[in-house]
């Protein structure tokens, strides 16, 4: 089955590497699987590390929004990165998952963002906002993750005001607006 009607050419479905489950098949779900694949079989994690299609809802001025993360790796109990994909430009992209590290664990700030288009990714200090590593390279381990998560800090991200603004970057920066107004559904 193929599907061109909408924004995203759906060739019909796959299984997700990770937990098994039928997606509609697109380039960029094709390239989700890959980082998957990339992280268990070539750099050494779990698939039970792995928390994929992670979502923070935002609603401000009456527009809701749905910020997914596509990855996040889990070690020795605590979430130590997210992985965020979209075609294009990285750096177009670092803001939207340094605020989503900061938010989506409600006990603290996961410590670390990766950005990827699936070609070229970007390792992202989530405190300061910093690009620590650049290239497929720069996405950690596991056996350099574990050394990491002994090493950073997991501290509380608690302030109301500063959660509220993480929240309003993503529902900015999230917001799907190809197909505003036209029944626009892109895929989970």
């Amino acid at each position: 089955m193929f599907d061109n009607s909408g924004h995203h050419i759906v060739y019909g479905e796959l299984k997700d590497y990770l937990t098994g489950e039928t997606l509609k098949d697109t380039d960029d779900e094709r390239i989700r699987q890959e980082l998957a694949r990339h992280l268990v079989e070539e750099l050494g994690y779990a698939p039970e590390e792995l928390e994929p299609r992670l979502v923070i809802v935002s609603e401000f001025n009456g527009n809701q929004v749905e910020s997914r993360i596509e990855l996040c790796a889990r070690i020795e109990g605590r979430r130590l990165f997210i992985l965020r994909y979209g075609p294009g430009s990285l750096v177009t992209r670092e803001k939207a998952a340094i605020a989503a590290a900061r938010i989506l664990e409600p006990k603290y700030r996961i410590p670390l963002a990766v950005v990827s288009n699936g070609r070229d990714a970007e390792l992202l200090e989530t405190g300061s906002g910093r690009v620590l590593a650049t290239g497929m390279d720069a996405i950690p381990s596991r056996s350099a993750a574990a050394g990491l998560r002994q090493s950073l800090s997991f501290e509380p991200y608690s302030d109301g005001l500063k959660r509220e603004q993480a929240l309003r970057i993503l529902n900015l920066f999230d917001e799907e607006v190809c197909c505003a107004g036209n029944g626009c559904d892109p895929p989970l």
